[in-house]
């Protein structure tokens, strides 16, 4: 028994070592207050294969007197290379917004879309921006009396199947349960014609974060504050505004299922959504949970001292979530972890400074199936990093959009996909074109059904990472 149990501790050693060698962390970047600095977006992968992301200060015009923190939009390379796109505030009064806190998203015509925390009419700004650098405010918030259309927008835009775009605003809105408003759930069209669909009133919420499209078309999200126990909300919203609030936090004694949710959800292949609390949990620096979507809550794991996860987990290829905290660890500067389904967690990367610290942004899992984040603080110059980390996780194909109805015009990027061969929709062949190495257009096919798009390539099959539903 006692040699058993030795060669079991072994083969567990091995298992450890081996699943370590095949982690590597990289800081691609490190920035320098001309280029950027605190760096609390994420980043997006467009369909030229560059990353595009944003800063919340620093720039050319970090110097002048900005109403906020001026910032930049920037794009770097997978190997690391950096262009600053654009600097904001480089109008007068800032006009053209002022600190972006907020991941970009692209759509389908390949323009990157965000939002300012500030600028603008001192509220902040939704603009368009092209992937070569041009800036085109779309709307400016508190352009209406008391803010009621919202203000202090800090949460990454989201499209519907409609082509149009949902977001979230801090403060503003039409109640004044809160001070300066308790936020507000927003539409957007392309052309920036804007609605506002809900205002929070504190016992729904305050102050709104991150939405996520459902599979069953409505959006789900979190409040930080609010509810009828005052630790946040887990709400859902249909595309015209009726909001359910789904769950409210502190709802057990001492805030064991968690507090204060700053990051957005998740939706799993079970259909569930999971997230993170910054606060409460067992003890007491932030939970990871799972909730239906009926709203029963889970809590999957509570994190140690000084944990406070920040960011939106991701859920990768191989069906675990992975995310960030903006503490903890051994240098205290924050920490990459892995958690499965059923609550499993292992830290993967402890930062220390000089790789990056207090990380607050979601990873985006590139096609090449690597990971890649920022962070605010911390790198050479104390301005943040762009790192990636690869846990041995394989090369994968990705849609744009997720759904659509046959016929409807699709984009699949990914990497190395010259001399494609075929494309199917789960298994129904579509006609394509290869027009880069980093993408393919092409449509949904007569006969399609819902499932995984494959790309058969030279180097072998790609399939993408969530299923693409077909829609009527």
């Amino acid at each position: 028994m006692k040699i058993l149990r030795i060669a079991c501790m072994f083969a567990g050693f091995l298992s450890l070592v081996l699943s370590l060698s095949a982690q590597t962390f990289k800081t691609l970047h490190s920035f320098d207050g001309t280029d950027g600095s605190q760096v609390f977006p994420g980043l997006v992968q467009a369909a030229n294969g560059d990353l595009y992301g944003a800063t919340a200060d620093g720039g050319a015009n970090s110097n002048k007197d900005c109403v906020a923190n001026c910032g930049t939009v920037f794009k770097i390379t997978l190997a690391g290379k950096l262009t600053t796109l654009y600097s904001f505030c480089s109008q007068s009064g800032c006009s053209d917004g002022a600190e972006p806190q907020a991941a970009l998203v692209q759509d389908t015509n390949g323009n990157l879309y965000g939002t300012t925390f500030g600028g603008g009419n001192r509220g902040g700004t939704v603009f368009k921006i092209s992937p070569g650098g041009k800036l085109t405010t779309l709307y400016t918030f508190c352009s209406k009396s008391g803010c009621s259309d919202g203000n202090g927008p800090d949460a990454p835009l989201v499209q519907a199947t409609n082509g149009d775009l949902y977001g979230t605003t801090l403060f503003g809105g039409a109640s004044n349960a809160c001070s300066g408003g308790c936020g507000v759930v927003f539409k957007i069209t392309l052309t920036g014609t804007l609605t506002t669909l809900h205002s929070f009133d504190s016992t729904d919420g305050d102050a709104p974060r991150a939405l996520v499209r459902a599979t069953d078309g409505n959006f789900y999200g979190t409040a930080t504050q609010g509810g009828t126990k005052g630790g946040g909300t887990v709400f859902k919203i249909t595309p015209s505004g009726k909001l359910t609030a789904l769950y409210n936090f502190c709802s057990q004694s001492g805030c064991t299922d968690g507090a204060n949710p700053i990051a957005g959800l998740v939706q799993a292949t079970d259909g569930n959504f999971y997230g993170t609390a910054t606060q409460g949990g067992a003890n007491g620096y932030g939970t990871v949970f799972k909730i239906t979507p009926s709203g029963k809550l889970t809590t999957l794991d509570s994190f140690g001292p000084y944990g406070f996860p920040e960011a939106t987990l991701v859920l990768a290829t191989d069906g675990n979530f992975y995310g960030t905290t903006s503490s903890g660890g051994a240098a205290g500067d924050g920490t990459i972890f892995k958690i499965t389904p059923s609550g499993k967690l292992t830290t993967l990367h402890t930062f220390d400074g000089t790789d990056g610290e207090f990380t607050a942004a979601a990873l985006v899992q590139d096609t090449n199936g690597k990971f890649y984040g920022t962070a605010p603080g911390g790198g050479a110059n104390g301005d943040g990093t762009v790192f990636s980390l690869s846990v041995g996780l394989g090369p994968f194909v990705e849609t744009q959009p997720t759904s659509g109805k046959v016929g409807s015009a699709v984009k699949i990027l990914g990497t190395n996909l010259i001399g494609a061969t075929s494309v199917t929709f789960n298994g129904t062949a579509a006609i394509f074109k290869v027009v880069s190495a980093s993408l393919i257009t092409t449509d949904v096919p007569t006969g399609a059904t819902t499932g995984t798009v494959e790309v058969t390539t030279p180097k072998g099959t790609l399939k993408s990472n969530v299923a693409f539903r077909v829609t009527k």
